[in-house]
């Protein structure tokens, strides 16, 4: 059974920087994808960031530019690097992994079948 955990968040001030990591036991990421999202309080889960077993990468344009998904050479790792953060980006994170996504759908939760329980990210001005 594939299962996800999510960690590093925190506390960080207005242009901080936090790396986010999401350790995947029950199999290594050799197929599918792995994905970033959030939720703020009040409101939905939106997507962040996902990243393809090939190693293609895709972003929010809300966060392109700033923040970067990435992975260890076990494949058993997924970070997001998220640097000059901002008020509006806290939220609590959570990854997900899905292998049957197709590329038309990478950016939508319901795609993903794994979810990890989520970290707090809080940026203050």
């Amino acid at each position: 059974q594939v299962q996800l955990v999510e960690s590093g968040g925190g506390l960080v001030r207005t242009g901080g920087s936090l790396r986010l990591s999401c350790v995947i036991s029950g199999r290594t990421f050799s197929s599918g994808y792995v994905g970033w999202f959030r939720q703020a309080p009040g409101k939905e889960r939106e997507f962040v960031a996902t990243l393809k077993y090939s190693g293609h990468q895709y972003y929010a344009d809300s966060v392109k530019g700033r923040f970067a998904v990435s992975r260890d050479s076990a494949k058993t790792t997924v970070y997001l690097q998220m640097n000059d953060l901002k008020p509006e980006d806290t939220a609590v994170y959570y990854c997900a992994a899905g292998t049957t996504i197709i590329m038309s759908t990478m950016t939508k939760a319901s795609a993903y079948n794994t979810w990890g329980q989520g970290t707090q990210v809080t940026v203050s001005s």
